[in-house]
């Protein structure tokens, strides 16, 4: 019993971490007031309404830091409505309610059991001053179904918070993994250009010579990616040395599937020029969106995927001409398409096309990815 209070007692606050005001609290505030005011003017068993309409008043503004000092809040509301004031109550007091909520939703676990003390004592005074056990237990009841609803918030905003954090980690394996590849394939470019100026130095001193300029642009491209390597996690996997994928390796997506649909490909723009953990990138969104268009679109006839590289980076646009029921928040997949291009300092987008079906655009700078 020790362990599971020590262990309540240490939980940590809610994640993620709450927003500190929003525009509902300012309405929350001034229509409580309002309902307090007329309250106080038209209810006649009240045994001192003016004080109690102030003593509402002075609390009511805890509901604007009620997610990130739930406890004091609760606190400052609960000594003077329940303690000082218990004979003239406002039904207005019931936006106690929404600390209580608060509490449960983001307190720490050392909020939640002194808060849980805090209640169940003014639970214990409801019933001392002679209420009765019907208004013991209604109060229980209703304090109960508010703290539970506030835990049920509390655990869905984690469970999807610890969904989306596994997919920020997936996403930078597998960038790490791009960025590995290429680093492999640059040191494996230097240790043959090396092998190779050993060889020659004796007799041609010229081709040594070129043999090291060969080596510092390799060297520098992969100190480049090394320092883009060190800004992703990566767990213990074994990548394979395989090349990269490029701009190039998109048309391999193109054709016809199996359904009828038909993908088109083009690519515009000098290929060679990308920094290939940029293209690796936009290759992924691309079989991303692709596999995405395919599986999920209704009745989808073509998939267009478009690529463009210049100068400021590479732009790309996945587009099918399916019927696709709009979800009100983005799915795992097109999140994980959002932080890869994040990682690299681009953007990602995903929504209904303007004449119909569904586009994935993404924009990657060239240097965006570097720190």
């Amino acid at each position: 019993m020790t362990g599971l209070v020590r262990s309540a007692w240490g939980a940590p606050s809610a994640v993620p971490p709450p927003p500190p005001r929003v525009w509902r609290d300012g309405v929350l505030l001034a229509l409580v007031a309002v309902l307090a005011v007329v309250e106080g003017s038209l209810r006649t068993d009240l045994s001192q309404p003016l004080l109690a309409v102030i003593a509402l008043l002075a609390v009511l503004p805890t509901v604007l830091w009620r997610r990130t000092k739930p406890l004091l809040m609760l606190i400052i509301v609960m000594v003077p409505l329940d303690l000082l004031l218990p004979d003239s109550a406002l039904y207005s007091s019931l936006f106690v309610l929404v600390i209580v909520y608060s509490l449960y939703r983001w307190g720490s676990g050392r909020d939640l059991v002194l808060g849980s003390g805090v209640l169940l004592v003014s639970l214990g005074l409801t019933f001392a001053r002679g209420e009765g056990f019907d208004e013991l237990v209604g109060g229980f009841a209703l304090l109960l179904s508010v703290a539970l609803l506030g835990i049920a918030f509390r655990y869905r905003a984690g469970s999807r918070q610890r969904s989306l954090d596994r997919i920020r980690m997936r996403e930078r394996e597998h960038l790490a993994r791009d960025l590995h590849d290429t680093v492999a394939h640059h040191v494996s470019a230097i240790a043959i250009r090396a092998q190779a100026g050993i060889a020659v130095a004796a007799r041609d001193p010229r081709a040594a010579q070129d043999a090291l300029g060969v080596i510092e642009a390799e060297a520098a491209k992969t100190l480049s990616d090394l320092r883009s390597m060190v800004r992703v996690l990566r767990q213990g996997e074994t990548a394979e040395l395989a090349p990269s994928p490029r701009l190039d390796d998109i048309e391999q997506l193109a054709g016809t599937r199996p359904g009828g649909a038909a993908v088109v490909v083009e690519v515009e723009g000098d290929d060679d020029s990308i920094p290939p953990p940029v293209a690796a990138a936009v290759f992924r969104l691309a079989q991303e969106s692709v596999t995405n268009a395919l599986r999920h679109a209704r009745q989808v006839t073509r998939v267009d995927v478009r690529v463009q590289a210049d100068a400021g980076g590479v732009r790309l646009s996945v587009t099918n001409d399916g019927d696709v029921a709009a979800s009100p928040t983005p799915g795992f997949g097109i999140i994980g398409m959002m932080e890869r291009a994040a990682l690299l300092g681009g953007a990602c987008q995903a929504g209904p096309a303007s004449g119909g079906g569904w586009v994935v655009t993404a924009v990657l700078p060239r240097v965006g990815w570097a720190p």
